[in-house]
């Protein structure tokens, strides 16, 4: 160690790990604020699957029945909307 030196060893190693911790941080926060979020028709087709096989514990929420050919054109095997 220099002599001269006005920082002592431990003084310049918390000035080294210091950073070293923030930037590890940073990292984590950027990598769990970018993952792909679970799919949540997963998570419902999980829920409803419970709910069939148990209807007897109810549910607060109430899922809608899809309401196919009211007012919708007819789309053609392309994905198009037939005229």
């Amino acid at each position: 160690m220099n002599p001269t030196s006005a920082l002592s060893a431990w003084q310049l190693a918390i000035m080294a790990v210091v950073p070293v911790a923030a930037l590890a941080a940073w990292l984590t926060a950027i990598f769990l604020a970018a993952r792909k979020p679970r799919g949540r028709a997963q998570a419902a087709a999980a829920f409803l699957a419970g709910a069939a096989a148990a209807p007897e514990t109810g549910s607060a929420h109430v899922v809608p029945a899809p309401v196919t050919g009211e007012g919708e054109p007819a789309r053609t095997a392309d994905g198009g909307i037939a005229a």
